[in-house]
């Protein structure tokens, strides 16, 4: 279900009853990575956060660890922000 290079690759499933009493399948949330910051980076009219993670981390998927660092769930809620803080790129 899950890319290999996904934080949910090895979280494993489980069901819930929704308020609706509906049975859904849910994954635990995983445990926020230790990262090291690289730095700030202005924000430029127009720039994406998959771009930055493409710039910084060489990886566009990766935007979830600038959206981590910055204590952000969602990419949209940084794309009002004059500055975002950037990790240091993970070795492979």
């Amino acid at each position: 279900m899950f890319d290999k290079k996904s934080r949910y690759y090895n979280l494993k499933p489980y069901q819930v009853t929704d308020n609706r009493g509906r049975k859904v399948v849910v994954f635990p949330v995983p445990d926020v990575p230790r990262q090291s910051l690289l730095g700030r980076h202005l924000v430029k009219q127009g720039q994406r956060i998959d771009h930055l993670a493409y710039k910084y981390l060489d990886e566009p998927a990766g935007f979830w660890r600038i959206c981590e660092v910055n204590n952000v769930m969602l990419p949209e809620q940084l794309s009002e922000a004059s500055e975002i803080i950037i990790p240091v790129k993970t070795r492979k």
